[in-house]
């Protein structure tokens, strides 16, 4: 009986110990993570398909409309930009 206390004992410290260990690391990692984030943030402010966005977001704003232009563009970042803007404008 006190072998089976001892392993169930040693068992139990491991177990809390990677308890501990996982969530240190994550409080730690996680605003390192929200910094990564934050640095690939794009401003589309002066690129042209995301002021076509906004515009075109407005307008379907302003009409009850609901993305009534499905525009796709070649480049990605050309669609990024696009739907940021038009979300941008259309209030969302």
């Amino acid at each position: 009986m006190r072998t089976n206390f001892k392993h169930f004992a040693g068992v139990l410290a491991v177990a809390v110990g990677i308890g501990f260990t996982g969530a240190t690391i994550q409080a730690v990692a996680a605003p390192l993570f929200q910094d990564h984030d934050q640095d690939h943030a794009q401003d589309y402010s002066k690129n042209k398909t995301y002021q076509q966005g906004v515009r075109e977001g407005k307008d379907d704003q302003a009409h009850h409309r609901d993305h009534s232009k499905k525009r796709h563009f070649k480049k990605d970042e050309d669609q990024k930009a696009y739907e940021s803007g038009y979300q941008k404008g259309h209030g969302n």
